[in-house]
C-alpha cells in the first residue's frame, strides 16, 4: 500500500507542463536516434547525459529514461524499412518486419511493433515496481566485503555483454575500465596514483568524457567506416493495428514480456538477448512456425515485446545493486551518480520514493512512445533519408561540446578523443564497450571496499569468503568464469546428456 502511495505521489509530481514537454521531445528524439542506423540507445543516453548536466535531477533523469525507452523502440523503424536494426536490440524485429514491408505492409508492421513495445514495457514496469524494493531489502545486509564482490561480479558478468560470443574480450574490456578507474587520487588516503606527472589527471579520468568518447565519437568513426544501406520501401499502409491481431497473440505478448523482464534482470545480458530469446520461444510454441521469417505478425510481436520488456527489467539490478542489466543501463547508472543519486542497496533507505518515481517516469515514457509511434509514423520516414555525411558532423560537435561544457577544460576533450579512437579500435576487434565503462564506474567501489574490508579484518582475507552473501557472490563469479570456457561447457554438456541404452 505504501508503494502505491509513493507511485501515485510520483505520478502527481510529474504532472506539470515542463515535465510533459520534456517527456514529449525526449521521447521523439529517442525514437529518431533509435531509427537511425549507427546511433544506438547507449550513445543517445551518453550524449544527453552531458546536455542535461545542469538540469534539475528529476527532469534530467526523466529525459534520459525517455531517450532510453524511445531509442529501443525506434530501432524497429529501420529494422522494418531498411532490414538494418537501428539498435542491436531490434535485430530479431527485422526477421519478420522487413518481409512485411516488402509485402507493402510497412505501416501495419510499425503499428504492431508500437503496441508490442508498449505491452512489453508495461509488463517490465510492473516487475520493476514489485521486485526492486524486495531486492533492495535483501541488499541491506551488504557490507564492505559484499560490496567488493558485487563490484567484481558486475565487471565479470559484463563479459556477457560481448556480442562476438567471446566473453574473454568482455573481461579484458572490464579490466581495462578498472585500470582507468585507478588513475588519480584514491578515496581513503588521498594518495595520487598513476598520473605520470600530469596534474590534470590528479582528479582521475572523467567518466563523462570517457563515456562520450567510447559510445559517441567511436560510433561516429564506426558509422563512417561501414557501408550504408538503401531504403527498399517507403509505402505506408494502415498503421493502427487491428484489435483482433493484438488479442490473437496475447499469450505470445505476455510470455515475451515475462521472458524479456527476466533477461533484463540478469546483469549484463541486454535487450538483444531478450528479443532473441522471446522470438525463439514464440517460434517453438507457435502453430504458425512456417510463417516465421516470412512476415509473421506473431514473430514481430514476440521480438518487440521481448526487447522492450528488458528496459525496465534492466533497471531492477541497476537501481538496487548498481549493477546494470544492459549497456544503456550502465550509462544510466553513471548518469544517476552524476545527478546525485546513489543507486545500490541503500537506495530504499536514503531515497525510497525514487524507485517509484522511476516507475512513474517509465510509465510516462511508454505512453509517449505509443502516441508518437503511431502518430508520427509517416513524418519519421523522412528521418531515415538523412544522409550520414550530414548527421555525423553534428554528432561529433555534440561529443566535443558535452565534455567541455561541464568542466571548461580542454583536457576532457582530449580524453574524449582518446577514448573515441581507442573505442573504435576495440570495436574493430570485437571488444564490447559497455564493460569498459562499467569498469570505470565500479572501479572506485571495488577499490575502496577491498581496502576498507582488509582494514576491518586486520589484513585477513577470510571474511571475504566466509560471510554468506560474499560466499554466494564468489561462487557466482567462479561459475560465470568457468561457464565461459568452451572446454568446461562441453564437458558439462557431456555429463548432463542422458545416456542412451
Amino acid at each position: 500500500m505504501q508503494g502505491l502511495e509513493m507511485l501515485a505521489s510520483g505520478l502527481l509530481s510529474l504532472m506539470s507542463f515542463t515535465t510533459l514537454f520534456n517527456v514529449a521531445w525526449a521521447t521523439v528524439l529517442g525514437i529518431i536516434v533509435g531509427s537511425l542506423p549507427g546511433l544506438t540507445a547507449t550513445m543517445g543516453v551518453a550524449l544527453l547525459t552531458t546536455l542535461t548536466y545542469k538540469l534539475p535531477q528529476e527532469q534530467a533523469i526523466l529525459i534520459l529514461l525517455c531517450m532510453y525507452v524511445g531509442a529501443i523502440y525506434g530501432g524497429s523503424r529501420s529494422a522494418i524499412l531498411l532490414n538494418i536494426p537501428g539498435t542491436p536490440a531490434n535485430a530479431a524485429t527485422a526477421l519478420d518486419g522487413f518481409p512485411l514491408a516488402r509485402q507493402g505492409r510497412a505501416g501495419y508492421a510499425m503499428g504492431i511493433a508500437t503496441t508490442s513495445s508498449a505491452i512489453g514495457t508495461l509488463i517490465g514496469i510492473v516487475a520493476l515496481a514489485i521486485v526492486a524494493p524486495l531486492l533492495a531489502e535483501v541488499a541491506l545486509d551488504f557490507g564492505s566485503y559484499e560490496f567488493f564482490w558485487l563490484a567484481l561480479f558486475g565487471v565479470v558478468i559484463s563479459g556477457q555483454l560481448t556480442a562476438s560470443g567471446q566473453p574473454i574480450k568482455g573481461y579484458i574490456a572490464g579490466i581495462l575500465g578498472l585500470m582507468v578507474a585507478m588513475v588519480g587520487m584514491e578515496g581513503l588516503h588521498a594518495h595520487v596514483r598513476f598520473t605520470f606527472g600530469i596534474p590534470e589527471m590528479n582528479g582521475g579520468i572523467g567518466l563523462i568524457p570517457a563515456m562520450v568518447g567510447a559510445f559517441g565519437f567511436a560510433e561516429v568513426l564506426t558509422v563512417m567506416y561501414d557501408k550504408r544501406a538503401q531504403m527498399v520501401s517507403t509505402a505506408v499502409d494502415r498503421i493502427i493495428p487491428r484489435f483482433v491481431d493484438v488479442w490473437r497473440y496475447k499469450i505470445t505478448a505476455l510470455r515475451s514480456g515475462i521472458v524479456g523482464t527476466f533477461i533484463g534482470v540478469i546483469p549484463g545480458v541486454g535487450e538483444d538477448i531478450g528479443a532473441w530469446a522471446s522470438y525463439a520461444l514464440a517460434k517453438r510454441t507457435s502453430r504458425e512456425k512456417d510463417q516465421f521469417g516470412k512476415g509473421s505478425i506473431e514473430g514481430l510481436t514476440a521480438a518487440e515485446t521481448g526487447n522492450s520488456a528488458v528496459v525496465p527489467g534492466a533497471l531492477i539490478p541497476a537501481l538496487t545493486l548498481a549493477v546494470p542489466g544492459s549497456a544503456p543501463a550502465a550509462v544510466l547508472i553513471a548518469a544517476l551518480f552524476i545527478h546525485g543519486v546513489r543507486p545500490g542497496p541503500m537506495i530504499m533507505i536514503e531515497q525510497p520514493q525514487f524507485v517509484y518515481l522511476v516507475v512513474a517516469m517509465m510509465l510516462l515514457a511508454t505512453i509517449a512512445v505509443t502516441i508518437f509511434g503511431l502518430m508520427l509514423a509517416r513524418p519519421l520516414l523522412l528521418v531515415l533519408r538523412i544522409s550520414r555525411e550530414r548527421l555525423m558532423p553534428v554528432v561529433f560537435v555534440l561529443c566535443v561540446i558535452g565534455p567541455y561544457a561541464i568542466t571548461q577544460r580542454m583536457f576532457d576533450v582530449w580524453v574524449m578523443l582518446f577514448f573515441g579512437v581507442f573505442g573504435f579500435l576495440l570495436r574493430k576487434m570485437d571488444y564490447p564497450m559497455a564493460p569498459l565503462v562499467l569498469g570505470i564506474i565500479l572501479g572506485d567501489l571495488l577499490d575502496k571496499n577491498l581496502r576498507r574490508g582488509l582494514t576491518l579484518s586486520d589484513g585477513e582475507f577470510s571474511p571475504f569468503f566466509t560471510r554468506p552473501i560474499s560466499a554466494v557472490f564468489c561462487g557466482l563469479i567462479v561459475l560465470t568464469i568457468m561457464a565461459s570456457i568452451p572446454t568446461v561447457r562441453r564437458s558439462a554438456a557431456r555429463l548432463l546428456k542422458p545416456k542412451t541404452a
